[in-house]
């Protein structure tokens, strides 16, 4: 739905999950294209107005800077785990990297704080495991949704970067992403770097990061 080269070059890429009765976005860019990604939802042949569910993967101001203007149009409900939920209600400058974008971010209410190492959430008839894989921040999530045609992994940002502001940990992350690999999912939809398939090209891109930190 978003993206660098779709909508607007300070976003994330944006997906659309169509649960018949409902929609969700995960993530939804830094905030100045937000009328772009809902026309897009459009023209998919989704209807804005199903969009109850703003699942955020994590804090960062480039996945999360357009929730107060959707949340004005449409009041879809908010999710965030409680790794991060702090730094958006916070409007946390260096958490959120709003700093690094130059961007000035409002604190941001969230209605479904996730607490647990794996969550569900619905979405009309879909639904979503919510896996916590801190790492990159203290509160990442990644969603897998089962389809008839395999296993999609919505995994944002696990290519990082890491820092000490953000609240990174290198141990973290190469643990969340071990478990990443043992859901063998035959889809991945990264934050920015696109989308894998099949389930090789997934193992292939997460291990290659893995060892470009220094891990097997």
């Amino acid at each position: 739905m978003g993206g660098p080269d779709i909508t607007d070059p300070a976003d994330c890429l944006v997906y659309a999950v169509d649960g018949g009765t409902e929609i969700a976005l995960i993530d939804c860019g830094a905030g100045e294209s937000v009328a772009d990604i809902l026309d897009n939802v459009q023209r998919v042949g989704l209807d804005p107005s199903r969009l109850k569910t703003l699942i955020l993967t994590h804090c960062h101001v480039d996945h999360i800077g357009g929730v107060p203007e959707i949340v004005g149009r449409y009041a879809p409900k908010v999710v965030c785990h409680t790794g991060d939920a702090d730094a958006l209600e916070a409007a946390d400058d260096s958490r959120t990297a709003a700093s690094w974008y130059g961007l000035r971010l409002p604190p941001i209410r969230v209605d479904l704080v996730l607490e647990g190492q794996e969550d569900l959430v619905r979405v009309g008839k879909a639904e979503l495991r919510c896996i916590h894989t801190p790492g990159h921040t203290p509160g990442s999530i990644s969603l897998v949704l089962e389809t008839s045609w395999g296993r999609v992994l919505f995994g944002q940002d696990i290519h990082g970067p890491f820092l000490r502001e953000f609240g990174s940990d290198l141990g973290q992350w190469a643990a969340s992403m071990r478990r990443l690999l043992a859901l063998r999912a035959d889809v991945l939809c990264e934050g920015h770097f696109g989308v894998f398939r099949p389930a090789e090209e997934v193992e292939r891109f997460i291990r290659g990061h893995l060892r470009q930190h220094g891990f097997s």
